[in-house]
Protein backbone atom coordinates (compact mmCIF):
# COMPACT_ATOMS: atom_id res chain seq x y z
CA UNK A 1 0.00 0.00 0.00
CA UNK A 2 1.88 3.51 -1.01
CA UNK A 3 0.58 6.39 0.70
CA UNK A 4 -0.27 9.88 -1.33
CA UNK A 5 -2.99 12.53 -1.22
CA UNK A 6 -6.49 11.12 -1.68
CA UNK A 7 -5.83 7.86 -0.02
CA UNK A 8 -6.91 6.63 3.33
CA UNK A 9 -4.86 5.41 6.60
CA UNK A 10 -7.05 3.23 8.50
CA UNK A 11 -9.17 6.85 10.00
CA UNK A 12 -6.25 9.03 8.55
CA UNK A 13 -7.31 11.10 5.47
CA UNK A 14 -4.02 12.07 3.59
CA UNK A 15 -3.89 15.23 2.11
CA UNK A 16 -0.82 16.39 1.53
CA UNK A 17 3.36 15.36 1.89
CA UNK A 18 4.92 17.32 4.13
CA UNK A 19 9.07 15.96 3.31
CA UNK A 20 10.67 12.76 3.20
CA UNK A 21 13.96 12.01 5.38
CA UNK A 22 16.42 9.25 6.12
CA UNK A 23 13.23 6.69 7.59
CA UNK A 24 10.45 7.92 6.36
CA UNK A 25 7.78 10.52 4.89
CA UNK A 26 5.96 12.65 6.55
CA UNK A 27 2.27 13.44 5.40
CA UNK A 28 -0.31 15.66 6.59
CA UNK A 29 -3.49 13.90 7.57
CA UNK A 30 -6.92 14.50 8.57
CA UNK A 31 -8.17 11.99 11.78
CA UNK A 32 -11.56 11.19 10.84
CA UNK A 33 -12.78 10.25 14.17
CA UNK A 34 -11.41 12.97 16.53
CA UNK A 35 -11.60 16.06 13.67
CA UNK A 36 -7.94 17.11 14.11
CA UNK A 37 -5.16 17.70 11.36
CA UNK A 38 -2.05 15.41 11.99
CA UNK A 39 1.36 14.58 10.60
CA UNK A 40 1.85 11.01 9.48
CA UNK A 41 5.37 9.60 9.76
CA UNK A 42 5.58 6.58 7.78
CA UNK A 43 8.92 4.41 8.20
CA UNK A 44 9.61 3.55 4.64
CA UNK A 45 9.35 -0.08 2.87
CA UNK A 46 12.49 -0.54 2.67
CA UNK A 47 13.30 -0.02 6.58
CA UNK A 48 9.84 -1.88 7.53
CA UNK A 49 11.68 -4.95 6.49
CA UNK A 50 15.30 -3.82 8.62
CA UNK A 51 14.36 -5.00 12.09
CA UNK A 52 16.78 -2.11 13.72
CA UNK A 53 14.51 0.22 11.96
CA UNK A 54 11.85 -0.84 13.10
CA UNK A 55 13.17 -1.00 16.73
CA UNK A 56 14.38 2.52 16.37
CA UNK A 57 10.83 3.39 15.25
CA UNK A 58 9.23 1.57 18.01
CA UNK A 59 11.72 3.49 20.33
CA UNK A 60 10.94 6.86 19.26
CA UNK A 61 7.20 6.58 19.56
CA UNK A 62 8.27 5.17 23.56
CA UNK A 63 10.42 8.33 23.96
CA UNK A 64 7.75 10.82 22.68
CA UNK A 65 5.14 9.50 24.35
CA UNK A 66 6.96 9.98 27.90
CA UNK A 67 7.90 13.26 26.95
CA UNK A 68 4.82 16.21 27.73
CA UNK A 69 6.10 19.73 27.20
CA UNK A 70 4.81 22.37 25.71
CA UNK A 71 7.82 23.14 23.33
CA UNK A 72 8.35 19.58 22.16
CA UNK A 73 6.17 18.41 19.72
CA UNK A 74 3.77 15.03 21.01
CA UNK A 75 2.91 11.97 19.55
CA UNK A 76 -1.00 10.60 19.11
CA UNK A 77 -0.12 7.32 18.43
CA UNK A 78 1.23 4.67 16.85
CA UNK A 79 -0.90 3.04 13.79
CA UNK A 80 0.22 -0.17 11.43
CA UNK A 81 -2.06 -1.22 8.42
CA UNK A 82 -1.26 -3.21 4.89
CA UNK A 83 2.73 -3.76 6.31
CA UNK A 84 2.98 0.26 6.72
CA UNK A 85 3.81 1.53 10.01
CA UNK A 86 3.41 5.60 10.68
CA UNK A 87 3.73 7.54 13.97
CA UNK A 88 0.57 9.42 14.69
CA UNK A 89 2.05 13.19 15.81
CA UNK A 90 0.74 16.67 16.58
CA UNK A 91 1.05 18.75 13.38
CA UNK A 92 3.06 21.78 14.25
CA UNK A 93 1.53 24.65 12.03
CA UNK A 94 4.83 27.27 11.02
CA UNK A 95 8.44 27.31 9.80
CA UNK A 96 11.40 25.39 10.26
CA UNK A 97 13.91 28.22 12.17
CA UNK A 98 15.82 26.65 8.84
CA UNK A 99 13.06 28.33 6.90
CA UNK A 100 12.64 31.71 9.26
CA UNK A 101 16.79 32.40 9.27
CA UNK A 102 17.75 31.50 5.83
CA UNK A 103 21.17 32.15 6.61
CA UNK A 104 20.41 36.10 7.24
CA UNK A 105 20.79 36.96 11.30
CA UNK A 106 17.77 37.22 13.59
CA UNK A 107 16.61 39.55 15.28
CA UNK A 108 18.29 39.54 18.88
CA UNK A 109 14.77 39.61 21.11
CA UNK A 110 13.99 36.68 18.96
CA UNK A 111 16.17 35.10 18.50
CA UNK A 112 16.84 34.76 22.87
CA UNK A 113 13.10 34.38 22.85
CA UNK A 114 13.70 31.23 20.27
CA UNK A 115 16.75 29.82 22.36
CA UNK A 116 14.86 30.15 25.92
CA UNK A 117 11.93 27.74 24.41
CA UNK A 118 14.98 25.21 22.89
CA UNK A 119 16.42 25.17 26.14
CA UNK A 120 13.48 24.33 28.00
CA UNK A 121 12.66 21.68 25.44
CA UNK A 122 15.78 20.16 25.66
CA UNK A 123 15.78 20.69 30.03
CA UNK A 124 12.64 18.82 29.58
CA UNK A 125 13.78 15.93 27.45
CA UNK A 126 17.18 15.24 29.46
CA UNK A 127 15.04 15.29 33.13
CA UNK A 128 13.74 12.03 31.46
CA UNK A 129 17.32 10.54 30.63
CA UNK A 130 17.05 11.58 26.69
CA UNK A 131 19.23 13.06 24.70
CA UNK A 132 18.15 14.27 21.24
CA UNK A 133 21.32 14.26 19.73
CA UNK A 134 20.51 15.56 16.27
CA UNK A 135 19.46 19.11 17.44
CA UNK A 136 19.57 21.58 14.32
CA UNK A 137 17.58 24.35 12.76
CA UNK A 138 15.59 21.67 10.70
CA UNK A 139 14.15 20.19 13.77
CA UNK A 140 12.73 23.17 15.26
CA UNK A 141 9.62 24.75 14.46
CA UNK A 142 8.54 28.01 15.08
CA UNK A 143 4.44 28.41 14.85
CA UNK A 144 2.42 31.84 13.58
CA UNK A 145 2.22 32.65 17.64
CA UNK A 146 6.05 32.31 18.89
CA UNK A 147 5.88 28.98 20.03
CA UNK A 148 8.85 26.82 19.47
CA UNK A 149 8.22 23.29 19.05
CA UNK A 150 11.39 20.87 19.50
CA UNK A 151 10.65 17.80 16.39
CA UNK A 152 12.65 14.48 15.45
CA UNK A 153 13.60 12.44 18.17
CA UNK A 154 14.93 9.72 15.76
CA UNK A 155 18.07 9.47 16.59
CA UNK A 156 17.35 9.94 20.56
CA UNK A 157 18.41 7.44 23.16
CA UNK A 158 17.88 7.04 26.86
CA UNK A 159 21.25 7.71 28.93
CA UNK A 160 21.73 4.71 31.51
CA UNK A 161 19.71 4.36 34.30
CA UNK A 162 17.01 6.28 32.56
CA UNK A 163 13.44 5.68 32.82
CA UNK A 164 11.63 3.32 30.51
CA UNK A 165 9.28 5.17 28.05
CA UNK A 166 5.45 5.59 29.59
CA UNK A 167 3.23 2.94 28.36
CA UNK A 168 6.39 0.57 27.18
CA UNK A 169 6.40 -2.85 28.14
CA UNK A 170 9.84 -4.55 29.94
CA UNK A 171 11.00 -5.92 26.59
CA UNK A 172 11.41 -2.86 24.75
CA UNK A 173 12.88 -0.64 28.33
CA UNK A 174 15.33 -3.67 28.52
CA UNK A 175 16.53 -2.90 24.61
CA UNK A 176 16.74 0.20 25.31
CA UNK A 177 19.03 0.22 28.43
CA UNK A 178 21.29 -2.38 26.73
CA UNK A 179 24.51 -1.89 25.05
CA UNK A 180 22.54 -3.09 21.44
CA UNK A 181 19.87 -0.93 21.82
CA UNK A 182 21.71 2.50 22.43
CA UNK A 183 23.34 1.59 19.11
CA UNK A 184 20.48 1.53 17.21
CA UNK A 185 20.82 5.14 16.78
CA UNK A 186 24.17 4.99 14.68
CA UNK A 187 26.57 8.63 15.13
CA UNK A 188 28.88 9.02 11.55
CA UNK A 189 32.09 7.60 12.48
CA UNK A 190 33.91 7.89 8.80
CA UNK A 191 33.64 9.70 5.54
CA UNK A 192 32.29 5.60 4.40
CA UNK A 193 29.03 5.90 6.11
CA UNK A 194 28.59 9.14 4.82
CA UNK A 195 25.49 8.05 2.40
CA UNK A 196 22.31 10.95 1.76
CA UNK A 197 25.22 13.78 1.89
CA UNK A 198 22.73 16.63 2.00
CA UNK A 199 20.95 15.12 4.51
CA UNK A 200 24.01 14.16 6.24
CA UNK A 201 25.60 17.14 5.71
CA UNK A 202 23.34 18.86 7.61
CA UNK A 203 23.33 17.04 10.97
CA UNK A 204 26.97 17.31 10.75
CA UNK A 205 26.99 21.04 10.88
CA UNK A 206 25.49 20.90 14.05
CA UNK A 207 27.68 17.54 15.16
CA UNK A 208 29.59 17.69 18.44
CA UNK A 209 33.38 16.88 18.38
CA UNK A 210 32.74 13.88 20.22
CA UNK A 211 30.19 12.30 18.10
CA UNK A 212 32.39 13.27 15.16
CA UNK A 213 34.95 10.81 16.79
CA UNK A 214 32.45 8.33 16.99
CA UNK A 215 32.71 8.59 20.98
CA UNK A 216 29.06 8.16 22.69
CA UNK A 217 27.03 10.93 22.97
CA UNK A 218 25.66 12.55 26.33
CA UNK A 219 23.52 15.48 27.00
CA UNK A 220 27.08 18.34 26.55
CA UNK A 221 26.39 16.62 22.95
CA UNK A 222 23.06 18.57 23.14
CA UNK A 223 24.04 21.76 24.60
CA UNK A 224 27.17 21.92 21.56
CA UNK A 225 24.15 21.57 18.84
CA UNK A 226 22.22 23.96 20.99
CA UNK A 227 25.19 26.50 20.75
CA UNK A 228 25.56 25.92 16.72
CA UNK A 229 21.69 26.92 16.87
CA UNK A 230 22.13 29.65 18.54
CA UNK A 231 25.59 31.22 16.91
CA UNK A 232 23.26 30.38 13.26
CA UNK A 233 20.40 32.84 14.25
CA UNK A 234 22.53 35.70 15.98
CA UNK A 235 25.09 35.42 12.78
CA UNK A 236 22.88 34.17 10.21
CA UNK A 237 26.33 31.60 9.59
CA UNK A 238 26.84 27.88 10.72
CA UNK A 239 29.80 28.24 13.04
CA UNK A 240 31.37 25.63 11.32
CA UNK A 241 31.10 25.81 7.55
CA UNK A 242 32.62 23.40 4.40
CA UNK A 243 32.32 22.53 1.42
CA UNK A 244 31.73 18.27 1.58
CA UNK A 245 30.98 16.32 4.95
CA UNK A 246 34.83 15.74 5.88
CA UNK A 247 35.71 19.49 5.24
CA UNK A 248 32.74 20.18 8.05
CA UNK A 249 33.86 17.34 10.31
CA UNK A 250 37.80 18.54 9.97
CA UNK A 251 36.39 22.29 10.78
CA UNK A 252 34.41 20.76 14.11
CA UNK A 253 37.26 18.82 15.14
CA UNK A 254 39.47 21.41 14.32
CA UNK A 255 38.48 25.21 13.59
CA UNK A 256 37.13 27.79 16.11
CA UNK A 257 34.02 29.27 14.79
CA UNK A 258 34.45 32.67 13.29
CA UNK A 259 33.87 34.71 16.41
CA UNK A 260 34.04 38.09 14.83
CA UNK A 261 30.34 37.25 13.17
CA UNK A 262 28.76 37.62 16.74
CA UNK A 263 27.00 41.50 16.34
CA UNK A 264 28.55 44.06 18.45
CA UNK A 265 25.07 44.09 19.92
CA UNK A 266 24.97 40.80 21.43
CA UNK A 267 25.07 40.87 25.55
CA UNK A 268 28.48 39.78 26.98
CA UNK A 269 27.04 37.07 29.04
CA UNK A 270 25.13 35.69 25.56
CA UNK A 271 28.69 35.52 24.11
CA UNK A 272 30.16 34.09 27.03
CA UNK A 273 27.48 31.07 27.00
CA UNK A 274 28.18 30.80 23.19
CA UNK A 275 31.76 29.87 23.57
CA UNK A 276 31.23 27.91 26.31
CA UNK A 277 28.72 25.57 24.85
CA UNK A 278 31.04 25.66 21.70
CA UNK A 279 33.97 24.10 23.82
CA UNK A 280 35.43 21.34 21.56
CA UNK A 281 36.28 19.61 25.15
CA UNK A 282 33.26 18.62 26.96
CA UNK A 283 35.15 18.47 29.86
CA UNK A 284 35.05 22.19 29.40
CA UNK A 285 31.87 22.93 28.00
CA UNK A 286 28.32 23.76 29.62
CA UNK A 287 27.60 20.98 31.59
CA UNK A 288 24.08 21.29 31.77
CA UNK A 289 20.82 22.93 29.48
CA UNK A 290 19.61 24.36 32.58
CA UNK A 291 22.77 26.85 33.37
CA UNK A 292 22.27 27.93 29.68
CA UNK A 293 18.45 28.42 29.83
CA UNK A 294 19.14 30.56 33.51
CA UNK A 295 21.47 32.48 31.59
CA UNK A 296 19.64 33.76 29.12
CA UNK A 297 16.43 34.38 31.24
CA UNK A 298 18.70 36.48 33.02
CA UNK A 299 20.49 38.64 30.25
CA UNK A 300 19.22 42.22 30.23
CA UNK A 301 16.76 43.34 27.61
CA UNK A 302 16.38 46.74 25.72
CA UNK A 303 17.78 49.95 26.21
CA UNK A 304 18.26 51.54 30.28
CA UNK A 305 14.57 52.19 31.19
CA UNK A 306 12.48 53.33 34.33
CA UNK A 307 10.92 50.03 35.50
CA UNK A 308 7.28 50.49 36.92
CA UNK A 309 6.19 46.99 37.81
CA UNK A 310 2.37 46.46 38.27
CA UNK A 311 1.38 44.01 41.10
CA UNK A 312 0.10 40.78 40.02
CA UNK A 313 1.20 37.08 41.33
CA UNK A 314 4.22 36.58 39.99
CA UNK A 315 6.37 33.20 39.56
CA UNK A 316 9.28 33.17 41.42
CA UNK A 317 11.65 30.27 39.11
CA UNK A 318 9.81 31.45 35.98
CA UNK A 319 9.70 35.04 34.23
CA UNK A 320 6.50 34.67 32.60
CA UNK A 321 5.65 38.23 32.05
CA UNK A 322 8.71 39.96 30.31
CA UNK A 323 7.68 39.06 26.60
CA UNK A 324 4.31 40.95 27.27
CA UNK A 325 6.17 43.83 29.24
CA UNK A 326 8.43 44.20 25.96
CA UNK A 327 5.86 44.19 23.93
CA UNK A 328 3.43 46.16 25.78
CA UNK A 329 6.73 48.92 25.95
CA UNK A 330 6.77 48.74 22.23
CA UNK A 331 3.24 49.44 21.78
CA UNK A 332 3.43 52.16 24.04
CA UNK A 333 6.50 53.74 22.47
CA UNK A 334 5.22 53.49 18.98
CA UNK A 335 1.97 55.34 20.30
CA UNK A 336 4.12 58.36 22.01
CA UNK A 337 5.89 58.01 18.67
CA UNK A 338 3.26 58.58 16.71
CA UNK A 339 1.50 61.33 18.99
CA UNK A 340 4.80 63.56 18.21
CA UNK A 341 5.09 62.85 14.67
CA UNK A 342 1.45 64.09 14.85
CA UNK A 343 2.19 67.06 16.96
CA UNK A 344 5.31 68.20 15.15
CA UNK A 345 3.70 68.55 11.93
CA UNK A 346 0.55 70.51 13.72
CA UNK A 347 2.43 73.26 15.91
CA UNK A 348 6.10 74.13 15.01
CA UNK A 349 6.67 73.70 18.50
CA UNK A 350 7.68 69.98 20.17
CA UNK A 351 7.18 69.04 23.22
CA UNK A 352 10.40 67.12 25.44
CA UNK A 353 10.30 63.37 24.60
CA UNK A 354 8.41 61.63 27.10
CA UNK A 355 10.07 59.15 29.24
CA UNK A 356 10.12 55.69 28.45
CA UNK A 357 7.91 53.80 31.04
CA UNK A 358 8.13 49.72 30.96
CA UNK A 359 6.03 47.46 33.52
CA UNK A 360 4.85 43.79 33.42
CA UNK A 361 1.65 42.06 33.30
CA UNK A 362 1.57 38.81 34.13
CA UNK A 363 -0.71 35.76 33.80
CA UNK A 364 -2.96 34.53 36.65
CA UNK A 365 -0.83 31.87 39.08
CA UNK A 366 -1.75 28.64 38.79
CA UNK A 367 0.27 26.73 36.19
CA UNK A 368 0.21 29.30 34.00
CA UNK A 369 3.74 29.62 31.34
CA UNK A 370 5.20 32.18 30.00
CA UNK A 371 2.86 34.59 27.23
CA UNK A 372 3.30 34.38 23.69
CA UNK A 373 2.90 36.61 20.93
CA UNK A 374 -0.46 37.22 20.49
CA UNK A 375 -1.11 40.76 22.39
CA UNK A 376 -2.72 43.90 21.57
CA UNK A 377 -3.30 46.97 23.81
CA UNK A 378 -7.24 48.11 23.63
CA UNK A 379 -7.92 51.53 21.75
CA UNK A 380 -8.47 53.48 24.90
CA UNK A 381 -5.12 52.41 26.62
CA UNK A 382 -7.54 50.59 29.56
CA UNK A 383 -6.61 46.53 28.64
CA UNK A 384 -4.37 44.41 27.58
CA UNK A 385 -5.54 41.40 25.79
CA UNK A 386 -2.44 38.21 25.67
CA UNK A 387 -1.94 34.80 25.00
CA UNK A 388 -0.35 32.48 27.47
CA UNK A 389 -0.10 28.74 27.64
CA UNK A 390 -1.57 26.67 30.67
CA UNK A 391 0.18 23.74 32.16
CA UNK A 392 -0.92 21.36 29.10
CA UNK A 393 0.52 23.43 26.70
CA UNK A 394 -3.42 24.71 26.11
CA UNK A 395 -3.20 28.57 24.88
CA UNK A 396 -5.86 30.47 26.41
CA UNK A 397 -6.39 34.33 26.06
CA UNK A 398 -6.14 36.86 28.70
CA UNK A 399 -7.43 40.52 29.25
CA UNK A 400 -5.78 42.41 32.13
CA UNK A 401 -7.60 46.16 32.89
CA UNK A 402 -3.65 48.02 33.44
CA UNK A 403 -5.26 49.24 36.64
CA UNK A 404 -6.46 46.03 38.26
CA UNK A 405 -4.57 42.95 40.09
CA UNK A 406 -4.68 40.09 37.67
CA UNK A 407 -5.71 39.09 34.23
CA UNK A 408 -8.61 36.69 33.55
CA UNK A 409 -9.18 34.66 30.80
CA UNK A 410 -11.47 34.98 28.10
CA UNK A 411 -13.92 32.04 27.73
CA UNK A 412 -14.51 30.06 24.75
CA UNK A 413 -11.00 31.63 23.16
CA UNK A 414 -8.88 28.30 23.65
CA UNK A 415 -6.13 28.20 21.15
CA UNK A 416 -6.43 31.88 19.67
CA UNK A 417 -4.38 33.63 17.86
CA UNK A 418 -3.91 36.98 16.31
CA UNK A 419 -5.96 38.95 18.73
CA UNK A 420 -7.15 42.41 17.83
CA UNK A 421 -9.57 45.07 19.37
CA UNK A 422 -13.18 46.29 18.15
CA UNK A 423 -12.65 50.35 17.51
CA UNK A 424 -14.80 50.64 20.98
CA UNK A 425 -12.63 48.33 23.06
CA UNK A 426 -15.72 46.45 24.44
CA UNK A 427 -14.63 43.26 22.29
CA UNK A 428 -12.15 41.27 21.03
CA UNK A 429 -11.64 39.68 17.22
CA UNK A 430 -9.33 36.43 17.22
CA UNK A 431 -8.40 32.92 15.02
CA UNK A 432 -9.21 29.97 16.14
CA UNK A 433 -10.18 26.58 14.42
CA UNK A 434 -9.53 27.68 10.89
CA UNK A 435 -12.15 31.04 11.48
CA UNK A 436 -12.39 34.24 13.16
CA UNK A 437 -14.17 34.39 16.21
CA UNK A 438 -15.73 37.65 17.97
CA UNK A 439 -15.97 38.06 21.62
CA UNK A 440 -17.86 40.55 22.96
CA UNK A 441 -16.21 41.67 26.69
CA UNK A 442 -20.10 41.41 28.09
CA UNK A 443 -19.71 37.45 28.88
CA UNK A 444 -21.66 36.48 26.14
CA UNK A 445 -20.06 33.53 24.22
CA UNK A 446 -17.13 34.03 21.31
CA UNK A 447 -19.22 33.42 17.99
CA UNK A 448 -17.82 32.46 14.56
CA UNK A 449 -17.80 35.32 11.59
CA UNK A 450 -16.65 33.27 9.10
CA UNK A 451 -13.77 30.91 7.65
CA UNK A 452 -9.90 31.59 6.86
CA UNK A 453 -9.77 31.13 3.42
CA UNK A 454 -7.07 28.14 2.37
CA UNK A 455 -5.80 28.89 6.20
CA UNK A 456 -5.86 27.32 9.03
CA UNK A 457 -4.39 30.12 11.20
CA UNK A 458 -4.58 34.00 10.42
CA UNK A 459 -1.47 36.17 10.65
CA UNK A 460 -3.26 38.98 12.33
CA UNK A 461 -6.15 41.54 12.16
CA UNK A 462 -7.72 45.11 12.52
CA UNK A 463 -11.25 46.41 12.94
CA UNK A 464 -12.44 49.68 11.76
CA UNK A 465 -15.43 52.12 13.42
CA UNK A 466 -17.63 51.44 10.35
CA UNK A 467 -17.84 47.57 11.58
CA UNK A 468 -15.72 45.88 9.19
CA UNK A 469 -12.60 43.18 9.87
CA UNK A 470 -9.60 42.94 7.59
CA UNK A 471 -7.50 39.69 8.49
CA UNK A 472 -4.85 37.62 6.99
CA UNK A 473 -4.55 33.76 6.10
CA UNK A 474 -1.13 32.14 6.51
CA UNK A 475 0.33 31.57 3.05
CA UNK A 476 -2.67 34.24 1.24
CA UNK A 477 -3.68 37.76 1.01
CA UNK A 478 -6.06 39.49 3.27
CA UNK A 479 -9.65 39.52 3.43
CA UNK A 480 -12.44 41.67 4.78
CA UNK A 481 -15.56 40.77 6.76
CA UNK A 482 -18.73 42.30 8.29
CA UNK A 483 -18.02 42.48 12.53
CA UNK A 484 -21.57 40.71 12.72
CA UNK A 485 -20.04 38.12 10.38
CA UNK A 486 -20.67 36.72 6.53
CA UNK A 487 -18.33 35.62 3.82
CA UNK A 488 -14.51 36.36 3.77
CA UNK A 489 -14.15 39.28 0.49
CA UNK A 490 -10.51 39.32 -0.58
CA UNK A 491 -9.11 42.64 0.08
CA UNK A 492 -5.20 41.71 -1.51
CA UNK A 493 -3.98 39.40 -3.83
CA UNK A 494 -0.45 38.01 -3.62
CA UNK A 495 2.06 39.42 -6.65
CA UNK A 496 3.50 36.19 -8.32
CA UNK A 497 5.89 38.22 -9.84
CA UNK A 498 7.51 39.43 -6.55
CA UNK A 499 7.52 35.70 -4.77
CA UNK A 500 5.12 36.98 -2.27
CA UNK A 501 4.35 33.89 0.27
CA UNK A 502 1.45 35.97 2.48
CA UNK A 503 0.70 39.12 3.72
CA UNK A 504 0.75 40.36 7.56
CA UNK A 505 -0.28 42.21 9.90
CA UNK A 506 -3.17 44.14 8.82
CA UNK A 507 -4.05 47.96 10.64
CA UNK A 508 -6.42 50.29 9.44
CA UNK A 509 -5.04 53.80 9.43
CA UNK A 510 -7.48 56.50 11.59
CA UNK A 511 -10.00 56.73 7.93
CA UNK A 512 -10.93 53.37 8.56
CA UNK A 513 -10.37 53.16 4.77
CA UNK A 514 -6.64 53.04 3.98
CA UNK A 515 -4.73 50.15 5.70
CA UNK A 516 -1.03 49.24 6.12
CA UNK A 517 -0.24 45.23 5.50
CA UNK A 518 3.31 43.67 5.37
CA UNK A 519 4.01 41.30 2.42
CA UNK A 520 6.99 38.76 3.04
CA UNK A 521 8.54 36.71 0.60
CA UNK A 522 8.14 32.59 0.17
CA UNK A 523 11.32 31.66 2.34
CA UNK A 524 12.32 35.76 3.18
CA UNK A 525 12.82 37.25 6.57
CA UNK A 526 12.33 40.35 5.13
CA UNK A 527 9.26 41.71 3.92
CA UNK A 528 7.63 45.40 2.39
CA UNK A 529 5.14 47.27 4.31
CA UNK A 530 2.32 48.67 1.78
CA UNK A 531 -0.51 50.88 1.78
CA UNK A 532 -3.90 49.99 0.15
CA UNK A 533 -7.53 50.86 0.34
CA UNK A 534 -11.09 48.94 0.77
CA UNK A 535 -12.19 50.38 -2.49
CA UNK A 536 -9.15 50.76 -4.06
CA UNK A 537 -7.13 47.68 -4.91
CA UNK A 538 -3.82 49.86 -5.75
CA UNK A 539 -0.96 49.46 -3.36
Amino acid sequence: MALSPGTRFGSYDISALLGAGGMGEVYRARDSRLKREVALKVLTEAFAADPERLARFQREAELLASLHHPHIAGIHGLEEQDGIRALVLELVEGETLAERSAHAPLPLDEALLIARQIAEALQAAHEQGIIHRDLKPANIKVTPDGTVKVLDFGLAKLTEGAPAAAGSGAGSAALARSPAGLSLSPTITSPALLTGAGMILGTAAYMSPEQAKGRPADKRSDVWAFGCVLFEMLTGKRPFPGDDVSDVLASVLARDPDWSAVPAGVPAPVQTLLTRCLEKDRHRRVADIAAARFALEDVPRGPAATTLTVPGPRHTRERIGWFVAAAVSVALVASVAFGAFVSRRAAPAADPAPALVRFSVAPPSGGIRRARTSFAVSPDGQTVAFGAQDADGVRQLFIRRLDAVEARVVDGAEGATGVFWSPDSRALGFGKASGIYRSDLDGTPPRRLCAIPGSTSTTGGTWNASGVIVFGGRMGGLYQVAATGGTAVPVTTLDAAAHEGGHYSPWFLPDGRHLLFLAMGIGEVNGTIWVTALDDPAR
